[in-house]
C-alpha cells in the first residue's frame, strides 16, 4: 500500500464545480468519508456477533466482556493518533494514510487468527492503531482544504456518507456470521481496506510542503502546546469527548439492552440501523442548517437541547423501572443520537478552526482526547449495566450537562443561541479555488 504525492490543485470545470487534483469534488468527499468510515466498519459490523463471541470463548450469556472488543479498538484508535499527527505534518498526508491502512489490515488479520479473547483484544488494539492513521489524515485533509462554516458543512456531508456504514454494518455482520464464523467479519474488513487503499491512490496530497514540521522534539512539542493552549480547541474537544462517552456507552450496551431487556436480539441489526439512519439524516440536514445559521449558533442551540432531552430519558427510565416500552426508548434515543450527529462534526470543525498550520497535530490531539476519553467513559457506564437502561440514561444526562458547562467556558460564557457573536468572522475556503459540496 504505497502513496503518491501529487500536489493539490483546484480548478473549475465547465459546470462550475470544483475539482481537487484528478478527483472530482464529489469523489473527494466520498473518499474522505469512506476513509473515516473504516473505523465505524471495524466497530459496528462486529456488534451482532457478540453472542457468537460469548459462546465461542465460553462466556456467560449476559457477560459484558465481549464489549471490550469495542473498547480496545478505541484505545488503539486513541493512542495511535499521537504518532500519526506529527508524521502527517512532516511526511504529508498520503504516506501516513497508507501506513495506517496497512496496520489496519494487519490488526484485522491478527484478530481473525487469534486463539483466545485476550489475543483478539490485542489484535483489536493493533487494528485501532491502524484506524488512527485513517482518522487523523481524513480530518487533516478536510482542514487543509476548508475552514470555518464551510468546513462544518463539508464535515456534515462527509459524516452523512460516513453514517451509511453504521446503518449497513450490523446487517452485513449478521449476514456474514449466518454463513461463516464471527471471524468472517474481520476478513471482510481486510478486503474492504485493501480496495479502499487502491482507490485512495487517486487522492491528491493536500498539505503544503512549505509548512511541514520537522520530526524533532522541540517543533513537535511546540505544535502540541499550540493545540493544547488554545481555549476554543481544547474546550470543544473536551465537550465532544464527554458526548462521545455517552455515545460509546450506547454503542457498547445496545446489543445487550435489546437482547437482555427486550429479548429482541433478532431485531438488533434493524433497530441499530434505524438509529444510525436517523443520525445520518440529522448529519446531512446539519449542512443546510449551518449554511443558514452558522456553526456556532447551531452547535450551541443543540448543546442546550441535549441535556433537556437526556432529562426526559431519565424521567422515562425511572418511571418505568428501567425498562420503558421499546418504541418510547427508540424515540428518545433517536433524539439524543440525532443531536449527537449534529454536534460532533460541528464541534470537530470549530476545534480545528484555529489550527490550520498544525492540522495533523491538532487532529491527533483532538482524536486522542476524544477517543480515549470517550472509550473510558463509555466503558465505565457499560460496566454499570444492571439489567435496566437507568445507567445509560443517567450517563447521557450527566455527561451532556458537563459538556454544556465546558462549551460555555470555552466561549467565555457567551453562547450563540439567539445571535452568533462570531458571525461574519468564519472564513470559507482555504486557498483560492477550493469549495464545498452544496
Amino acid at each position: 500500500m504505497t502513496a503518491e504525492t501529487t500536489p493539490i490543485s483546484a480548478e473549475a470545470d465547465d459546470g462550475g464545480s470544483l475539482r481537487i487534483g484528478r478527483m472530482g469534488e464529489r469523489e473527494f468527499t466520498v473518499m474522505v468519508a469512506m476513509t473515516m468510515a473504516l473505523t465505524a466498519l471495524a466497530i459496528d459490523s462486529i456488534l451482532p456477533a457478540f453472542g457468537a463471541i460469548r459462546e465461542n470463548f465460553d462466556l456467560a450469556p449476559d457477560s459484558t466482556a465481549a464489549a471490550r472488543i469495542v473498547t480496545f479498538f478505541f484505545l488503539g484508535l486513541a493512542s495511535g493518533q499521537w504518532v500519526y499527527g506529527p508524521m502527517a505534518d512532516h511526511f504529508g498526508r498520503k504516506v501516513v494514510l497508507h501506513t495506517g491502512m496497512t496496520i489496519y489490515a494487519l490488526g484485522a488479520i491478527f484478530s481473525a487468527l487469534a486463539p483466545s479473547l485476550g489475543w483478539v483484544l490485542v489484535g483489536r488494539f493493533i487494528w485501532g492503531l491502524g484506524g488512527a492513521g485513517t482518522r487523523v489524515v481524513a480530518l487533516a485533509i478536510v482542514r487543509d482544504v476548508y475552514e470555518g462554516d464551510r468546513m462544518a458543512r463539508t464535515m456534515s456531508f462527509i459524516m452523512s456518507i460516513f453514517i451509511i456504514v453504521p446503518v449497513l454494518a450490523p446487517g452485513i455482520g449478521s449476514l456474514i456470521i449466518s454463513v461463516f464464523p464471527f471471524q468472517g467479519v474481520f476478513w471482510f474488513c481486510v478486503v474492504l481496506v485493501a480496495l479502499l487503499a487502491l482507490w485512495s491512490r487517486r487522492l491528491p496530497e493536500t498539505s503544503d510542503p512549505g509548512q511541514r514540521i520537522e520530526l524533532r522534539f522541540s517543533p513537535v512539542m511546540a505544535a502540541a502546546r499550540h493545540v493544547v493552549g488554545n481555549r476554543i480547541t481544547m474546550g470543544y474537544t473536551i465537550a465532544a469527548t464527554l458526548l462521545f462517552g455517552s455515545f460509546m456507552s450506547y454503542l457498547a450496551s445496545s446489543e445487550l439492552i435489546i437482547d437482555d431487556i427486550y429479548h429482541r436480539s433478532a431485531l438488533f441489526p434493524l433497530i441499530f440501523g434505524a438509529n444510525a439512519a436517523l443520525m445520518g439524516l440529522a448529519t446531512f440536514s446539519n449542512a443546510s442548517i449551518v449554511r443558514r445559521f452558522g456553526a456556532h449558533r447551531v452547535t450551541h442551540s443543540a448543546m442546550v437541547a441535549y441535556p433537556l432531552v437526556a432529562l426526559g430519558f431519565v424521567i422515562l427510565s425511572r418511571s418505568t423501572g428501567g425498562a420503558p416500552v421499546l418504541p418510547a426508548l427508540m424515540v428518545v434515543l433517536a433524539l439524543l443520537l440525532g443531536l449527537n450527529a449534529v454536534l460532533m462534526p460541528n464541534m470537530n470543525s470549530i476545534a480545528m478552526e484555529p489550527m490550520g498550520e498544525v492540522a495533523g497535530m491538532a487532529s491527533a490531539v483532538i482524536g486522542t482526547v476524544s477517543m480515549a476519553g470517550g472509550a473510558l467513559l463509555g466503558a465505565s457506564l457499560d460496566r454499570a449495566f444492571d439489567g435496566t437502561v437507568n445507567p445509560l440514561a443517567t450517563g447521557f444526562l450527566v455527561l451532556s450537562l458537563a459538556a454544556l458547562g465546558v462549551l460555555a467556558w470555552a466561549e467565555r460564557w457567551r453562547l450563540a443561541i439567539l445571535a452568533d457573536p462570531r458571525e461574519g468572522i468564519s472564513p470559507g475556503v482555504v486557498g483560492e479555488g477550493s469549495g464545498v459540496p452544496s
